[in-house]
């Protein structure tokens, strides 16, 4: 790759010289139905290829694996729309509140991006991560002691991802930042409702109102008492010394590490949860050596990437990517992290599961400086999650056909909107209720 500086372009627009690129953009599916396919179409129209996003935005996505490794790291790569996004107006599109008009390590380059991640990149190491063990263990043993609870009339369908794939990272992120009970609903409520991408720009107006309301509640709760959780130490040091973290910078990244923190673990286990019940023989080997629980996750992540497409990137000077395509200085780059994992030049039949498969590479956590710093704790709550699942519920099955799971609504996140199974099988006997 090489890189000239130019002259900027107008405001939100991307650029292409000749080639394949210099058609009318592709409008990124936004109801997560045609992810993956779509995906593909990008990867092969070239190196780069134009789309265009909700607010009529146009950018360049890219779903090469190779390509999108060296521009994550490419020195004329900005992640500041603040400084490198022509034209920039914090709010003048919801749908992009949290992912570009926060002020966080998320969306900081350089020295900024350092100061942050340090401020919350202790919680983050191995030692504390392995620490929170025991922490996530109770909660996934409650879980399931809820679901074992004996219920009149056999073994009805329930919705796994509700009952125990949502609630075990969010729960165990919510416990680490220390947000109060009463006010976990709405919290959840607007950090779920981020990831929709086919909201309508009021519905997303609504939801940047309400992400950063929540925020908000969530300070003042601990400036009212002070705790020692995670919330409480970063208030506490903007508190300390403002120019370290500023209010904006605080709130900002509580819904970076809030969102960041739950919404990536749950994806995971409900993938790697269907992926075992449409792969027996696979399950089989893992239940004889539980050590091959790490295999599951890791192909999990390749084949069903938590994040597909994440907003956002900046050219800040000419980027040649071959192929007749160039991107200019000032143009959005859109990269698909989930794409990697899933490019057939880089795996052989990369739509197979399998655990057995020698390169699981993947970019579902990211890569270079902004590699994301609660990958541990995902793959952890994973590691825990998914074996005391399966020991709990041998007869675990599917209540559906796999391709009648619902996706999540998004070109951004990938995960189902329920995952319903019968926790005990056909045939299998239901504990009875016990008095006293």
């Amino acid at each position: 790759m090489t890189s000239t500086p130019v002259s900027t372009p107008p405001h939100g627009t991307a650029t292409a010289t000749a080639g394949p690129a210099a058609s009318a953009p592709v409008t990124l599916d936004t109801s997560g139905s045609r992810l993956y396919a779509q995906t593909d179409g990008l990867r092969e129209a070239g190196p780069a290829t134009r789309v265009r996003l909700p607010g009529d935005l146009t950018a360049w996505s890219v779903t090469r694996g190779e390509v999108a490794k060296q521009l994550l790291t490419h020195p004329h790569i900005s992640k500041d729309a603040r400084k490198s996004w022509p034209g920039y107006r914090p709010g003048s599109h919801p749908w992009l509140a949290s992912w570009v008009d926060v002020v966080s390590m998320f969306t900081s380059d350089g020295d900024d991006h350092k100061r942050l991640r340090s401020l919350v990149g202790k919680a983050f190491t191995p030692r504390r991560i392995e620490a929170m063990r025991p922490a996530v263990e109770a909660v996934v043993t409650g879980l399931l002691d809820e679901l074992e609870a004996p219920v009149p009339g056999g073994d009805p369908v329930v919705d796994l991802r509700a009952r125990f794939s949502y609630p075990v990272p969010t729960r165990v992120i919510c416990d680490l930042f220390g947000v109060p009970a009463g006010q976990r609903p709405e919290m959840l409520r607007v950090i779920d409702a981020v990831l929709d991408t086919s909201a309508t720009a009021e519905e997303a107006m609504a939801t940047r109102r309400d992400l950063f309301a929540a925020m908000h509640h969530l300070i003042g709760s601990k400036r009212n008492g002070p705790a020692e959780d995670m919330t409480g130490l970063l208030l506490a040091a903007h508190e300390e010394d403002g120019d370290q973290l500023s209010e904006e910078e605080l709130v900002s990244t509580l819904i970076l590490m809030i969102g960041a923190g739950s919404e990536t673990a749950v994806s995971l286990i409900d993938h790697a949860v269907e992926a075992m019940l449409t792969h027996p023989d696979q399950l089989a080997t893992v239940l004889a050596d539980p050590g091959r629980w790490d295999d599951v996750i890791e192909e999990s992540l390749r084949l069903h990437p938590p994040i597909m497409h994440l907003p956002l990137r900046y050219a800040t000077a000419d980027i040649d990517l071959g192929e007749g395509v160039t991107l200019r200085a000032g143009d959005l780059v859109l990269i698909a992290f989930g794409a990697h994992g899933r490019d057939p030049e880089l795996h052989d039949r990369r739509d197979a599961f399998d655990i057995d498969r020698e390169d699981k590479q993947h970019l579902a956590f990211g890569h270079g400086v902004h590699f994301c710093l609660g990958a541990p704790l995902a793959r952890l709550e994973g590691r825990i999650a998914l074996p005391a699942l399966f020991e709990r519920f041998p007869g675990l099955s599917l209540a559906c056909e796999p391709g009648d799971l619902r996706p999540q609504p998004s070109f951004i996140g990938n995960d189902y909107r329920e995952l319903p199974v019968r926790l005990r099988g056909a045939g299998a006997p239901v504990p009875e209720a016990t008095a006293g």
